[in-house]
């Protein structure tokens, strides 16, 4: 079996699943360390000619992360094409053995893992309301309908903008500041917030650094992300 990954997350459900199953992944996937499957470009902008003469049996996509054309380029060149939908921890899980199986891989113990731990977590806290920054300059935040989002739900944290028409919309500083969040949580991906840059422009609102991994990636992950996520945002 040769596959190619065009995300990041499912590039290490696969790697760590079966090592030597991947030819071609993202300049993107950087986990698990030591990749050596050729690099293919960005999620964004894939060498769809490179990824053809890879001759992959799969190539694995998102419907999020990667763009229609270069799908559609793909699928022209004659390749299968799995293009996977997650917007909910529930949802990951489908599509991850979804993925797995079309590899022709069996359920891993990490997926049993992740499971459990996220089964295990005890029930939410009063929920806080809450914004979540996932870029600046300009700034965006989670909105409706994100995989993010729902992680944060279950932790007892309420995205205030989980309503918003847009799933990641663009929303100017002051009304950011005058939302009625109690929080701020800043994750390192896709904007690296850092101690010094994000928190300061949320004075009198206290800020959670998260490792964006945790936050937005589904996979091997998991199986820590429930543990980490619960601990930072206590």
């Amino acid at each position: 079996m040769r596959v190619v990954s065009l995300v990041p997350s499912l590039t290490e459900a696969v790697a760590v699943t079966a090592p030597g199953l991947l030819v071609g992944v993202t300049d993107w996937c950087t986990h698990p360390a030591g990749l050596t499957a050729a690099r293919v470009g960005g999620t964004k902008n894939p060498d769809t000619a490179a990824v053809a003469a890879l001759r992959p049996d799969i190539v694995l996509a998102n419907e999020e992360e990667n763009r229609e054309p270069d799908l559609a380029a793909l699928r022209a060149a004659g390749l299968d094409v799995l293009v996977t939908e997650v917007r909910t921890l529930d949802q990951a899980f489908a599509e991850l053995e979804r993925v797995l199986t079309a590899c022709g891989l069996a359920r891993p113990r990490w997926l049993e893992e992740s499971r459990a731990a996220w089964e295990a977590l005890p029930p939410a806290p009063a929920p806080r309301p809450a914004i979540v920054p996932v870029w600046r300059r300009p700034w965006m935040v989670l909105g409706r309908d994100t995989f993010a989002g729902d992680l944060l739900a279950r932790l007892g944290v309420h995205n205030v903008y989980a309503g918003h028409h847009e799933r990641y919309p663009r929303v100017p500083l002051a009304e950011l500041n005058a939302s009625g969040a109690e929080l701020v949580v800043l994750p390192d991906e896709p904007y690296r917030f850092t101690a010094t840059d994000g928190p300061e422009a949320f004075p009198g609102l206290p800020a959670t650094l998260v490792d964006g991994r945790h936050l937005t990636w589904y996979g091997p992950s998991l199986a820590e992300a429930a543990g980490a996520l619960r601990a930072a945002l206590r």
